[in-house]
């Protein structure tokens, strides 16, 4: 065989490798649970590190999509995208833009407002509904570093029917997050030393009481102990999934 075809068949067999393994990342599973409300079913898809998929009532919400994580182009199109804050692995403008059409709303923090000029920016404390979802912004920074400071970052908390799902972003377990009532799922971030230790999301957690909580943005942070710490409170569900 000549040097030419040899080449010609490497090409090709390196082309349907390259194409298979698109495929297959395109159709990749994640992790889903469903969330019962009044207003129907909200599934959540738990997509990695910072970044979840909302689905309710027909819209889809995209929170922190990052191309890393996800193929943008072969999941469902954003009704409403919610950006936490402007650092790289919870802002990418290139997945915002293969999940928006003409009609998505896209919502921000301040920080994000210059990356991303036609968002619509909520600051902390904002209320507003968008793809039929009462949002509440909530500060999300840390107390004593510096990655995050005080006034810039979100959290979220969106309301379907009767169900309250808080979403931390980059956060320690500040008092406004402590503060918050009525939580039925929350996300709280557990990565040092950018945000919680498995103490703080602990503690956090004794405060809001959440029925359902997920430790997420994790890292290489050992979730049996967070686990642990709350194994003798009641009424708090944790449940671990693949979002390190």
């Amino acid at each position: 065989m000549s040097d030419t075809l040899i080449i010609r068949c490497f090409c090709l067999i390196a082309l349907v490798g390259f194409v298979a393994g698109s495929a297959g990342y395109a159709q990749k599973k994640f992790q889903e649970d469903v969330l019962k409300t009044s207003s129907g079913d909200v599934t959540i898809a738990c997509i990695g590190h910072g970044t979840l998929m909302l689905s309710h009532a027909g819209k889809t919400i995209h929170i922190d999509p990052v191309s890393m994580y996800a193929d943008y182009a072969a999941l469902p199109k954003a009704d409403l995208i919610l950006v936490t804050h402007e650092h790289g692995d919870h802002l990418d403008a290139k997945a915002i833009q293969a999940a928006s059409t003409a009609a998505t709303t896209v919502i921000v923090n301040q920080g994000s407002a210059k990356a991303l000029p036609n968002a619509v920016v909520m600051k902390n404390g904002d209320t507003r509904t968008a793809a039929g979802v009462n949002i509440e912004a909530v500060p999300a920074y840390n107390l004593e570093k510096t990655f995050h400071p005080k006034g810039n970052g979100n959290g979220y908390v969106l309301t379907f029917g009767d169900k309250r799902i808080y979403v931390g972003g980059d956060t320690e377990n500040v008092p406004e997050i402590k503060a918050l009532k009525q939580i039925d799922v929350a996300f709280l971030p557990m990565n040092l030393p950018f945000t919680m230790t498995p103490d703080q999301v602990a503690d956090a957690a004794k405060a809001m009481r959440p029925k359902v909580l997920y430790p997420y943005h994790f890292g290489s942070t050992d979730t049996s102990v967070l686990v642990n710490l709350l194994k003798d409170e009641k009424g708090i569900e944790i449940r671990i999934r693949d979002l390190k």
